[in-house]
């Protein structure tokens, strides 16, 4: 895979009116690079988020919210139905919390990914039936279950559909839709996650409950207590860190490193082994995101979100550890069909293949989209991962992108070209899930394939390693490496990468697999740590890192954490 490094540009005169708002001059310009303006610096609070009303506000929200506070105040049984990710987990947790706390007699259900499919599917609309609802409630989902939402209108149940992803050519037959990604939709931050619009129609709701003087005998619910539950989400969705969701998420982490952090995060960092208050935006998508959608990849969801609900710390923990079992069992899972398909993917650059997409009978179909994101992140092409799907003779597919290449729109594309080749398909940009009979498989890649080259360019498949610039360590101090590590990262958002020489006064190989280093730039020494690599360094190397806080024993020292060398004569 070619790979070129290219230093992220910025503006000077925007990197000096951050510096002028107190941002330490390295900090600045790192913002500057990542397109943050002046008045998104100062405005971060949570009375800055984009209003849920208004000429710029969700489309379909306040009849949602009424037909929510409707429901509510005539004691009818509303049922969420979840997507099995953690961002759907997360938004039913938040739909579950913030209804009991308005006074709604609410419950929810969770489709079986193996048995039932993604969305409202008639089998998921059967299943929640049973609990006897007066209205379904989605997140995270809904927004292509046209069949699922027609069979719950004929049983007389109506649909709200809250959903992120991408609406089709039509939209089902819901009786409210909140989604900023539907069609005439004017939301500006199109990148929310599940999570954050179900928070936004919780907005909505109390508003409404306000007005009708609902909270006169109940308290009116504090709804930035559901914050910690939706910064996980955000983070573990990998949805783009706009200015509205860096909002998001920097709010819910200041509570979750706080007194009053959900019993059920709280646990799942616990059996990570890491510290609450030290835990940044990153560590919600790498520690706890996985340990929550293992439930949702390996068994049922519904652990996850019974983990978030709850107010006990015994069940709590108790759930956490179940959680984090089934993210052992995932891990294993995912080795071994690793150990299936890279043996493969030396053929595919050599074949000269623009995209990727394989199948495997013994593949688990739960594990296919994380399979996906890591081979696609290895060999820089759209990956799409087939496993047997419910049906016999039909395969469940997962892709994900690169930057460049539109993935629902190419399934789309294929879609227009081949009718019938696919028996469904949703998602966005960057990741997709779809369906197809396992006869064929070959059509689908053939077509695949023909849209990834007329699509993509050589220079697309160029995987471009973007980093923020030379960085001199004499410059750097405790406070200002704690100032760079407090801001939100993470996708579309990332995490400052620099460039410098040192020469490698120490090396120490760690577990067989790691190197800690004794480093020294320009005479000052300095540690560093280089993940996943034991073989010996030279005396001098190029290397590419990010800077971090060691802290030990109650002494914080800075040391660089080495992403990417390049040798030196």
């Amino acid at each position: 895979m070619s790979r070129v490094f290219v230093q992220r540009p910025f503006d000077e005169a925007i990197a000096k009116e951050l510096e002028k708002l107190g941002k330490p001059p390295v900090l600045a310009r790192i913002l500057a690079a990542r397109g943050v303006l002046p008045d998104e610096a100062k405005n971060t609070d949570i009375k800055d988020l984009l209003p849920w009303d208004g000429q710029y506000g969700m489309k379909g929200i306040t009849k949602a919210a009424n037909l929510l506070a409707d429901a509510i105040q005539a004691t009818s049984k509303i049922v969420i139905v979840a997507d099995y990710d953690a961002d759907g987990a997360t938004a039913c947790a938040v739909g579950v919390r913030a209804l009991r706390a308005m006074g709604a007699i609410v419950d929810f259900a969770v489709p079986d990914r193996m048995t039932m499919g993604y969305g409202l599917t008639v089998e998921a609309v059967k299943f929640a039936a049973r609990m006897n609802p007066a209205l379904l409630l989605t997140v995270d989902n809904g927004i292509s279950s046209h069949a699922g939402i027609d069979y719950a209108n004929e049983l007389g149940i109506p649909v709200i559909v809250t959903d992120h992803h991408l609406a089709g050519n039509t939209l089902p037959t819901a009786v409210a839709i909140v989604n900023p990604n539907q069609p005439g939709c004017p939301f500006p931050s199109k990148h929310i996650a599940g999570v954050g619009v179900v928070f936004y129609l919780m907005l909505a709701l109390r508003h409404v409950l306000k007005e009708r003087g609902h909270f006169q005998s109940i308290t009116v619910p504090n709804m930035a207590s559901l914050l910690d539950l939706v910064a996980l989400g955000t983070v573990a969705d990998v949805v783009m860190l706009d200015h509205n969701n860096r909002i998001l998420v920097s709010n819910g982490l200041k509570r979750l490193i706080g007194n009053l952090c959900n019993k059920g995060i709280s646990a799942l960092i616990q059996v990570a082994k890491r510290d609450r208050h030290k835990i940044k935006s990153i560590d919600l998508g790498f520690l706890i995101g996985p340990r929550l959608n293992a439930a949702g990849r390996m068994a049922d969801m519904s652990a996850g979100i019974r983990c978030l609900i709850t107010d006990n710390s015994d069940e709590a923990a108790e759930l956490a550890a179940e959680l984090d079992q089934l993210n052992h069992e995932r891990r294993e899972v995912e080795a071994a069909m690793r150990e299936d398909i890279e043996p493969l993917l030396p053929n595919v650059e050599k074949a000269g293949q623009y995209t990727l997409a394989f199948y495997d009978p013994q593949w688990h179909m739960g594990v296919i989209g994380i399979l996906a994101s890591r081979i696609k992140d290895k060999i820089h092409r759209p990956v799409i991962i087939f496993a047997p799907g419910i049906v016999p003779g039909q395969l469940r597919g997962s892709g994900r992108s690169i930057a460049g290449f539109h993935l629902r729109d190419a399934l789309d594309r294929i879609d227009f070209l081949h009718p019938g080749l696919m028996q469904s398909f949703g998602g966005h940009a960057m990741a997709v899930g779809l369906t197809i009979d396992e006869a064929r498989l070959g059509e689908f890649q053939e077509a695949f394939e023909k849209t990834g080259q007329e699509w993509l360019t050589p220079d697309k498949l160029t995987n471009r390693f973007e980093h923020d610039g030379p960085l001199d360590m004499s410059t750097m101090n405790a406070s200002v490496v704690e100032a760079i590590a407090n801001e939100t990262w993470g996708q579309g958002f990332p995490t400052p990468v620099f460039e410098g020489e040192f020469k490698v006064a120490r090396q120490r190989i760690l577990k067989e697999k790691h190197s800690k280093l004794t480093l020294s730039q320009n005479g000052k020494k300095v540690d560093g740590i280089f993940f996943g690599f034991a073989d010996s360094l030279p005396e001098k190397v190029k290397a590419f890192f990010s800077v971090e806080i060691n802290d030990w024993l109650g002494e914080k020292t800075v040391q660089v954490s080495i992403r990417q060398i390049i040798l030196t004569d």
